[in-house]
């Protein structure tokens, strides 16, 4: 084989291989970007408050909670948090646009704490899904 057949198979090679690399980022980041914004599970309650509403689902004994902002695209201060009974609680806190959240915990059948605020608005659940 001469050396302009074997660098045209380089070529065509490397050119391959850059195209599924950047198929498996692109993928990988559609992905990502979904299952972070969402619970995974069924809505089990919402928590409306002045300034937003906290979602809260249950997978398998796994409680999703997230905070949405009523009044979506203006970066303001937010958070969630979930406490499954005898542990410490999960925080996400930030000054986001849309929502705070997710957070996750095991709760299995244990009672659970919620809270989430968005700027001066704020709930909290005590001690629910028991």
């Amino acid at each position: 084989m001469d050396s302009g057949g074997i660098r045209r198979r380089l070529a065509l090679g490397a050119a391959v291989l850059a195209a599924s690399g950047a198929l498996a980022f692109v993928a990988s980041g559609t992905a990502q970007a979904d299952a972070g914004n969402s619970c995974a599970g069924r809505e089990v309650r919402t928590l409306p408050f002045d300034t937003g509403v906290t979602h809260i689902y249950n997978s398998n004994g796994y409680i999703c909670a997230m905070t949405v902002a009523r009044r979506a695209g203006t970066a303001q201060s937010m958070s969630v948090s979930v406490q499954a009974r005898g542990n410490r609680p999960v925080v996400d806190q930030g000054t986001y646009r849309y929502q705070a959240g997710p957070v996750t915990v095991h709760a299995g059948h244990r009672c659970v704490w919620i809270k989430g605020s968005v700027g001066r608005g704020s709930v909290s659940s005590g001690w629910i899904l028991c």
